[in-house]
């Protein structure tokens, strides 16, 4: 026993002994009852802890322009209208260019990491295409998703800044376009066949080098089949307006392409060759006729020289033989020619022979003669260009070729290496050239000698009509009463006459009689001589007495 336990001021001899220490078995350890609520906490937040982080998904982060819309721990992402995560922060970026969102998704959603996903932001849009996201005026807006088929994850992606118009769950087929501009189109203009809606434009693009924009199209499955290797296409968009020797005619595929535009096609006469692949590149025409026609071939440039005023000429105008177009017009030029000391207008033009016709055109291949010596022989048979008036009321012009065979000749330059066909007035510059003539012909008519001589005759001619009537007062006074007094005696013969002649009139009696007579007379004679002619013995015996029998 150690001194510490002793009381003060007492011995340690005088302290009674300390009894033996009774060694008894501990009893077990129960916990209290208090201690099972926190166990049971724990092991049911423990619990939770490991089905959230079992039950997890992937976290991703979505790059936007903008957060319009987005609100951290509220704005849903979903997927055919149902939950596949949440947006959980929102961030701007160190350049302060864009917002990061970073996303939780669920287990369920753990296929949305692949590379080719699509996210965009849902909200009330109103696009050519129509008006989306009008539900989330009340609900707000949310994160929309487009599920990838790539094996390939990520974690990382840019936002759509608008809704996709083809998702990878539609049914169809992609095939991209070509053409000069886009004209009226946007994304989701309409595609029609045989005027039904069976596509719709997904998205376009300006080409590298900037001569054109490429679209992206999408045919909805069944009507894809409907696409072949000689299916064209060409721009529904606004009024195809013909007016022509048949009529007025008037397309259009519907009255929104009027407005919105959109896209047609269909094969010439209903044949598609072989059904074209996804992705296949297709031209765009500009209207139907264009898609349509006949291809044209190789084509070959030459150039026309004109000697007179080209307004109303402009790159496009048409190029045609008797009425078939065989080209256009490409350039419109001026230069001077020093040996002439005088300025021409060289217009190029790009024909295609095979619009004269397929057997032409198979006859010009198989032909051993160069073009510069097809083209000698026909100028040398007449063949010239002329410019033409095609519309009086806009002065439009247009070239039209044909053979004039009393055309002055003419021998081709064979230096050049363009074709360069020649060219001749037009009528209207003829008449025009002959009303110059005639204007600088009547500029030498001395007028001015004219009218002095004109008014010399003028005075003659009052002077002779002063005379004339002078002449005529002094028949009045002189001649005209003697001119009365012999008429009255030309009356006065003409009525004794007429007594003399009347039927009651001595003289008519007595002509009368003597007519008479002559008229016995020669009875008598006709007898004489019808007995003379019985016997002509009598003119010398004279006539003899009949004896009675």
């Amino acid at each position: 026993m150690s001194d510490e336990n002793i009381p003060p001021g007492t011995q340690p001899s005088a302290l009674p002994p300390l009894p033996e220490p009774k060694l008894s078995r501990k009893r077990d350890w129960l916990p209290s009852l208090i201690w099972l609520i926190p166990i049971v906490a724990a092991v049911v937040g423990l619990t939770l802890v490991v089905k959230i982080l079992v039950e997890r998904g992937p976290s991703i982060t979505i790059t936007f322009r903008t957060a319009e819309g987005l609100e951290a721990g509220k704005t849903k992402v979903k997927y055919k209208d149902v939950d596949i995560g949440q947006v959980q922060t929102i961030t701007l970026s160190k350049d302060r260019s864009h917002v990061l969102a970073n996303v939780q998704l669920s287990k369920e959603a753990e296929s949305f990491t692949a590379t080719d996903t699509r996210f965009w932001v849902v909200r009330p849009r109103v696009a050519a295409s129509g008006v989306s996201g009008l539900g989330t005026l009340l609900s707000g807006a949310y994160i929309g998703a487009d599920a990838g088929t790539s094996k390939d994850k990520k974690d990382d992606f840019t936002g759509l800044e608008v809704q996709p118009i083809v998702t990878s769950d539609a049914s169809g087929k992609q095939y991209m376009l070509h053409a000069t501009d886009i004209g009226s189109l946007d994304i989701g203009s309409p595609i029609y066949f045989r005027r039904i809606k069976v596509g719709q434009l997904a998205a376009y693009n300006l080409d590298e080098d900037g001569k054109g924009v490429t679209l992206r199209i999408f045919i909805d499955s069944p009507y894809d089949k409907f696409i072949g290797v000689n299916t064209r296409f060409w721009h529904a968009s606004g009024f195809d307006m013909q007016i022509n020797a048949s009529g007025f005619k008037l397309r259009t595929q519907s009255l929104a392409t009027v407005v919105l535009g959109g896209i047609a096609f269909q094969s010439p006469e209903d044949e598609l060759g072989m059904k074209a692949k996804e992705n296949t590149t297709f031209n765009l025409a500009a209207d139907e006729e264009t898609a349509l026609k006949e291809p044209d071939g190789p084509s070959e440039t030459v150039v026309m020289y004109f000697n007179q005023s080209l307004r109303g000429l402009t790159p496009g105008t048409t190029v045609d033989f008797r009425g078939v177009v065989l080209g256009e017009v490409k350039s419109v030029g001026i230069q001077y020619d020093a040996k002439q000391r005088e300025f021409q207008m060289p217009v190029a033009v790009q024909i295609y022979p095979e619009r004269l016709g397929r057997k032409y055109a198979e006859d010009d291949r198989k032909s051993t003669y160069t073009p510069k010596q097809r083209l000698e022989f026909m100028v040398n048979r007449g063949l010239r260009a002329q410019l033409r008036t095609g519309n009086l009321l806009t002065g439009q012009l247009y070239i039209a070729l044909d053979f004039f065979p009393k055309a002055p000749p003419v021998k081709i330059d064979n230096s050049t290496s363009v074709l360069v066909v020649p060219t001749i007035p037009n009528s209207l510059d003829e008449i025009q050239s002959q009303i110059a003539e005639i204007a600088r012909k009547l500029s030498k008519v001395p007028f001015d000698q004219i009218a002095a001589d004109l008014q010399k005759t003028i005075g003659t001619m009052n002077r002779t009509l002063l005379n004339a009537e002078q002449l005529t007062k002094s028949l009045n006074n002189d001649v005209a009463p003697e001119i009365m007094a012999a008429m009255k005696d030309v009356r006065k013969t003409l009525d004794n006459a007429d007594r003399t002649l009347s039927d009651n009139s001595p003289l008519q009696q007595d002509i009368r009689q003597t007519l008479q007579e002559l008229t016995r007379s020669a009875a008598s004679v006709r007898i004489l001589t019808d007995y003379l002619e019985r016997h002509p013995e009598s003119l010398i015996r004279g006539k003899q007495e009949e004896s009675n029998k």
